[in-house]
């Protein structure tokens, strides 16, 4: 028997119950409005399902496996044998249970649920379809929309997910057992990142890269201490080359690579000087890890006048307002940094435009983390962004190797690096390559965001010992006056 239409009506309506959406409709919720929540797959969406979560939990028990199996200066000698199913179960019970609870968060803060894929029939209202045989749809009427799809990872011609010989990172976090080879396609933060949870566990990891260097976006004294440690986990890197091609071969697949074209840097100067032969790759498995795309293509966005750019991306302004005042987006579908607590913060903001309160996104103090071995942490500015945007910038840096803290945790690799106004000696931004490097960012996000100096960050007392300290420490060299570290 199929279930035959309805027509409901809501204050605001979301699309989508990622960390954008189910914090858009909660928050809704408790600004009295009335909201439906629509959701075609799980609650929590990519990064708690597929991404962010469960990545984590791989990269702490392959983490925990490697460094007690590497701690013999320490006077622990041990040999653990890891059992990847096991390890993956850990992992889906902390996914199911974070899951679960949004859900239910979302219902006692009066959200309405609803499952389905939601489509665009106008500018007020979408058809629900819902899953499954006989379900039927459903039509709601909304004042306002918030739009929260996320986004999904971008496939490289010829290398289609097949989820058997190539991969996407949701494949690769959901593997029972540990490859003995790996080609990653994609030197980004999601390939570093699985490229050093397998090599942990045992694997023989090559990556593939068409630039020069890991982690494109980030400054070259960063990423190399994050390929320095790949390196000796024994990953093998080949910059400057395309993934071509791939084949199988018995159980697993051969990988074939090219020179990247010629594009002035590095890469290009080492294909001329060696006229580099094409790769041909053996592994297990091909992860395909190249980034990710806006998921704007589901929705009949034109029924409701919504357009996207060239990339797919809704254009929104401070307020998460689309070029229709009624329809926001919010997190991945928005635009970049693809980042699951920017989706959240916008779709906090959005809620509160919607229920009439004066709020607008900041964008200057969205910190952003990678975590590799050591991890990343980042906020605001770099030098030469400040130097552009009209600033005398003042560094302050202090090395990890520095920190008692970081030497009685072993690892002393990477730094933390203060960016500053030097006349008035606002801290404009911060780059930290290290041990906790993504809880030490939060500091200087703060710095940034309540205005401070770098007095206010040299002056306030730092526990001891601690990582944290290395954060003083940098205000103060950026001062003159570091005590642990040779001054500037």
């Amino acid at each position: 028997m199929v279930v035959g239409d309805v027509t409901t009506g809501t204050d605001v309506l979301v699309i989508g119950a990622g960390p954008g959406g189910y914090v858009a409709a909660i928050r809704a919720g408790q600004l009295d409005l009335d909201v439906t929540l629509v959701e075609r797959d799980a609650y929590g969406g990519a990064c708690l399902n597929r991404g962010c979560i469960p990545s984590k939990a791989l990269i702490t028990g392959s983490k925990l496996a490697h460094d007690a199996g590497n701690a013999e200066d320490l006077g622990i000698h041990a040999n653990p044998a890891v059992d990847l199913s096991q390890m993956m179960n850990w992992k889906d019970g902390i996914v199911d249970g974070l899951t679960g609870g949004v859900e239910k968060l979302c219902k006692a803060n009066g959200v309405n649920l609803v499952e389905g894929t939601a489509e665009f029939s106008g500018e007020n209202s979408v058809r629900v379809v819902h899953g499954g045989e006989g379900q039927g749809s459903e039509s709601i009427d909304f004042e306002h929309c918030i739009i929260a799809t996320g986004s999904r990872p971008i496939q490289v011609p010829g290398f289609e997910f097949d989820g058997e010989h190539v991969i996407s990172a949701e494949g690769a976090l959901d593997l029972q057992t540990v490859p003995d080879e790996l080609v990653v396609v994609g030197a980004g933060y999601i390939g570093m990142e699985l490229a050093g949870v397998y090599a942990r566990l045992g694997t023989d990891v090559t990556v593939i890269e068409m630039l020069d260097d890991v982690l494109p976006p980030y400054e070259d004294d960063v990423s190399r201490v994050v390929r320095k440690h790949a390196e000796e986990l024994g990953v093998e890197f080949h910059f400057g080359y395309t993934a071509e091609d791939w084949e199988e071969s018995g159980d697993g697949v051969v990988v074939t690579a090219t020179p990247a074209a010629a594009d002035g840097g590095e890469a290009a100067e080492a294909e001329e000087d060696d006229e580099r032969e094409t790769l041909e790759l053996s592994a297990d498995k091909v992860l395909v890890a190249v980034g990710r795309q806006p998921v704007t293509d589901t929705m009949s966005l034109e029924a409701a006048g919504i357009e996207t750019d060239e990339r797919g991306f809704i254009q929104t302004d401070d307020r998460a307002r689309t070029e229709k005042e009624h329809i926001f987006a919010v997190g991945d579908v928005a635009g970049e940094p693809m980042l699951a607590h920017k989706a959240s913060t916008e779709g906090q903001v959005a809620a509160e435009v919607i229920a009439g309160e004066p709020s607008a996104i900041d964008y200057q103090a969205m910190p952003a983390a990678v975590f590799t071995s050591p991890e990343i942490g980042t906020v605001g500015l770099t030098a030469d962004e400040a130097e552009e945007q009209g600033f005398e910038p003042v560094i302050g840096k202090f090395p990890f190797n520095a920190s008692g803290r970081a030497m009685t945790a072993n690892e002393t690799d990477g730094f933390v690096r203060i960016v500053a106004d030097e006349p008035s000696g606002f801290v404009l931004g911060a780059q930290i390559v290290g041990p906790e490097a993504s809880e030490l960012i939060a500091e200087l996000a703060l710095a940034i965001e309540m205005g401070a100096t770098l007095e206010d960050v040299a002056s306030t007392v730092h526990t001891h010992p601690t990582l944290a300290e290395s954060t003083m420490e940098a205000a103060e060299n950026a001062l003159g006056h570091a005590i642990h570290t040779l001054n500037r």
